[in-house]
């Protein structure tokens, strides 16, 4: 049965009209956005197969160009299209945190920094660099490797945050293995950054480790 003779209100495009994108499944967005199915399954029927045969919707969204086009329906042109809407949506989340006070909606934060690290098959290391009112002057990307004391050198993230003229610095890098419960080593590089930027007058709000899930040591506790 064709996406047109089902009831309007199951149909992804009028459902999202009438209720809003939040109130559709992974699936329902990702047919939104390939338009069409192929032989014998509709776009949502498609959408859900691709979903089951890279692992989810992060997976498929940081597929490299090679991995992408190998599901069946896709190809180069969707590529793109797809890394277009990746990128906006970073440039969304970055622009809402530069209007405001960041550290005023956590939640803004998380998904920004989940956009930038989840698809890395490595660990990195990055900060957000934040003004005297704590919005976004900018993100860099520091480390890349294993994170640990060794790696991570605390004149660099000084010297980066005197270059940046931060008042305020936020930490984080990400656990490749989707567990983002924090390490022994993640504790004490945030204790050993802390008190390197305490005597140039710099405060550390805050260390998010991304995962499948993101997670931060003010919210634990931990600074």
């Amino acid at each position: 049965m064709a996406i047109t003779d089902w009831a309007v209100e199951d149909r992804p495009r009028e459902k999202l009209l009438a209720k809003g994108a939040q109130a559709l499944t992974d699936a329902e967005l990702l047919a939104i956005f390939l338009r069409t199915g192929i032989k014998g399954k509709t776009a949502v029927d498609l959408a859900r197969d691709l979903l089951a045969d890279t692992g989810g919707l992060a997976n498929l969204l940081s597929a490299d160009e090679t991995r992408f086009c190998q599901s069946k329906g896709l190809g180069q042109a969707k590529y793109v299209q797809m890394q277009a809407v990746v990128e906006m949506s970073r440039r969304y989340l970055e622009e809402k945190m530069q209007r405001g006070e960041a550290m005023n909606n956590v939640a803004d934060v998380k998904n920004y920094l989940k956009s930038r690290l989840q698809q890395y098959p490595f660990e990195v290391f990055s900060c957000l660099f934040l003004d005297n009112k704590h919005r976004v002057i900018a993100y860099e990307e520091l480390f890349r490797g294993t994170i640990d004391s060794a790696s991570v050198h605390p004149r660099e993230v000084v010297r980066r945050v005197l270059a940046q003229n931060a008042a305020a610095i936020v930490l984080a890098h990400n656990h490749p293995s989707g567990i983002a419960e924090p390490s022994q080593s993640d504790k004490l590089i945030t204790q050993k950054l802390k008190q390197a930027l305490e005597l140039i007058d710099v405060r550390v709000l805050d260390h998010f480790i991304v995962g499948d899930d993101v997670i931060s040591f003010a919210e634990r506790g931990l600074l």
